[in-house]
Parts: C-alpha cells; sequence; structure tokens
C-alpha cells in the first residue's frame, strides 16, 4: 500500500519563487525544494508545507508504510487553469506511482479548496493545515502588517471601504449633523461593500456577458422572454407605485404595501408566466424528455398570483379602498368574503391541472422508455 503526502500550492508561490515546474516528487527532490525556496523568500508559509510533507512522509515510513511525497501547483493565471492544472499534475503521480490514498499538506484556507479535486482522484486519508507560530510581541506584528498591506486582494477588499467610508463620514457630519445617522451610514456602506464581495457578486456579474452571448449564439428563447418579463415587472412596479402615489396620506404603511401589491402582482405573475414558458420551451427544443418541474412552474405562477390578488383585494375592500365586485346582470354586489374564495379555489384548480399535467407527461415518457 502507497500512500502519497501530497503538498498543494494552488496560488503557485512556489513555481514562482524558484522558477521551477511541478509535479515534483520523491524525498531528495523535495529537500531540495525547500532549500531553493527558503532561499528565494525565507518568510514564505511553503517552506513550513514542505517540511511538514516531509516529516509525515518520514512518520509513515517509520510505521513501515510505504510513503512518496510529492507537491503539486497550479500554474496558471486563473483559478479554473490553476485547478486544472492541479489535477493533470495528480493525474501525473497517480499514474506514476499508483498510490492507494493521500494525505494532503496545506498551509491556508486557499490551498485546501482543492480537496475535492484530490478526493475525485484518490482516497484521501487525512488533511493537514500548517499554522505558523508567530512570536507575540511587536516586531511579529510588524511584518504581518507589513505582509497584509502587500496583499492586493486583501487591500482592496478591506482596506478600500474603509478609506471610502472615513472620506465620508465628515461629509455627512456636516450634512445632517448627526454622529448616529452619519455612522448608520458608513455601516451600512461597509455592509454592503462586505456582502458583494462575500457572495462574490462581482464573479457573477462579470459572467453575465458570457452566458448572455453563449445564450444569444445557441437560440435560446428564453433570452428574450427573459427581457420580455423584465419589461413587465417594470411596468408592474410603476403601475403600484402610481396607485400608492395616489393613495390618501391617511393610510398607513401596511395599506400602502398592500396596494402596491395589489396593483402590480398581475404584472409580476405575467411577467414570471413569460420567463417560465421561455424556459420550458428551450427544454422542450434542446432535450427529449422534460421534468416535471418545468411543466408545473407556469401553473403555479398563475396559481400564486391568484391567490396573493384575492387576499390583497380582500383586505382592500374592508378599508373600502376598492369598490365590491359585481356580475353584471346576475349579482350586483359580491361580498368580499366570497371574492376571496372564489380567488382561492381558482389558485387551488389551477395548481392541480399544473401537477396532473406534469404528472401525465413524466407518466408518457415512461411509457415511451
Amino acid at each position: 500500500m502507497t500512500t502519497l503526502v501530497l503538498c498543494v500550492d494552488r496560488t503557485n508561490d512556489i513555481g514562482r519563487k524558484t522558477g521551477l515546474r511541478t509535479p515534483v516528487s520523491g524525498w531528495e527532490a523535495v529537500q531540495s525544494l525547500v532549500v531553493d525556496v527558503g532561499l528565494a523568500d525565507p518568510e514564505d508559509t511553503s517552506v513550513n508545507c514542505l517540511l511538514e510533507a516531509l516529516r509525515v512522509a518520514r512518520d509513515l515510513r517509520d510505521e513501515r508504510e510505504e510513503a512518496v511525497v510529492a507537491v503539486v501547483s497550479g500554474e496558471s493565471d486563473s483559478l479554473v487553469g490553476a485547478d486544472r492544472s492541479v489535477a493533470a499534475q495528480l493525474d501525473e503521480l497517480v499514474e506514476t506511482y499508483d498510490p492507494e490514498s493521500v494525505v494532503v499538506v496545506v498551509d491556508s484556507a486557499e490551498d485546501e479548496r482543492l480537496v475535492p479535486v484530490i478526493e475525485s482522484r484518490l482516497r484521501v486519508d487525512a488533511v493537514d493545515r500548517i499554522v505558523v507560530r508567530q512570536a507575540r510581541d511587536i516586531e511579529s506584528t510588524y511584518y504581518l502588517l507589513k505582509q497584509f498591506l502587500a496583499d492586493e486582494e486583501l487591500r482592496q477588499t478591506v482596506l478600500v471601504p474603509m478609506g471610502i467610508g472615513l472620506l465620508l463620514l465628515p461629509l455627512l457630519l456636516l450634512r445632517f449633523e448627526s454622529p448616529a445617522l452619519a455612522g448608520a451610514f458608513i455601516a451600512s456602506l461597509l455592509g454592503a461593500v462586505l456582502l458583494y464581495k462575500g457572495l462574490a457578486i462581482g464573479e457573477r456579474l462579470a459572467s453575465v456577458p458570457e452566458r448572455t452571448r453563449d445564450a444569444l449564439y445557441s437560440g435560446q428563447v428564453s433570452v428574450v422572454t427573459y427581457v420580455v418579463a423584465a419589461g413587465l415587472t417594470l411596468v408592474g412596479i410603476f403601475l403600484g407605485g402610481l396607485e400608492v402615489s395616489a393613495l390618501s396620506t391617511d393610510y398607513g404603511v401596511v395599506v400602502a404595501a398592500i396596494q402596491f401589491t395589489y396593483s402590480s402582482v398581475p404584472w409580476l405573475a405575467l411577467a414570471a408566466l413569460t420567463a417560465s414558458t421561455g424556459r420550458l420551451v428551450d427544454e422542450l427544443i434542446q432535450n427529449d424528455e422534460v421534468g416535471s418541474p418545468y411543466w408545473n412552474l407556469p401553473f403555479g405562477v398563475v396559481a400564486l398570483g391568484l391567490v396573493v390578488r384575492g387576499f390583497t383585494g380582500w383586505y382592500l375592500e374592508r378599508q373600502e379602498i376598492i369598490q365590491e365586485a359585481s356580475i353584471p346582470g346576475l349579482i350586483e354586489s359580491v361580498p368580499a368574503t366570497y371574492r376571496l374564495a372564489a380567488f382561492i379555489v381558482a389558485g387551488l384548480v389551477i395548481s392541480i391541472v399544473g401537477v396532473a399535467v406534469a404528472s401525465n407527461v413524466a407518466d408518457e415518457t415512461l411509457d415511451v422508455r
């Protein structure tokens, strides 16, 4: 049984500082690499990671286990390219040594993200993360701050929002003359920046043009329906805002919110129906089999819109903001409760019809098989 002791360097610090290409395998080769990395940058934690990999391999050999120590790194400027580079190097090591398991040695959370890639190829017995102990004195703190300021990504994530907040603070104090209000604004700004970074919104927005281009080239109907849905959503929001602005100022916030929902929900439901229909058409064009959720979604959207419209209309009728419904020639006035019940029943019926349609489509697919 051969165990691979693998030191992972996702950001390719070892390759950039030594000029060597990975993978590097074997006791003597990794020992020589420790010296090269240490001479290039004695403060680099990769030195400790390499030494830990050698120590783990030595301990395994002392226990009469066959162990091979190796180093892989991400030789690419992009994260995806780096991960694929590590995967290719790991495949090369597996082909050369044919190990049965691997012990992963990392020195950061960034490197630890490659564990799933390694697990897809070998059984991971352990993950050893190195934490370098630092002397608790002023000099050590100074060097930690120096390393922090040298990291471009950390500077952009932490220092830039703090600098913007400090620049805005005196302007806000002059404008509002309230420290509490100015502090709340700064806290909201910093919170928005942290959420932007934490949720990776920038990466998602960066991929939008590429995904849109791929969708246009592939001829997807949903591209058009999404644009139509966005327009219908704006129309619904606009009409809801107009209805709220026409309300008397005597009504509270709750009534205004319900009025906005009542006026905008037909357009919002129509927007959701348009988008879901476009997605359904794409599935019908691209795939021979369409899952039941795609069939059920349009019916669910309509049913939900009817139920919300019914409840909001019942509340506005009770407040005498909208007039009671009537059926010309039959009923002059339909009570609010009956009207609400009709909307609920209609929503339930449409929802049940959607489930039945989705089930029938699924059964037909099974019969074809």
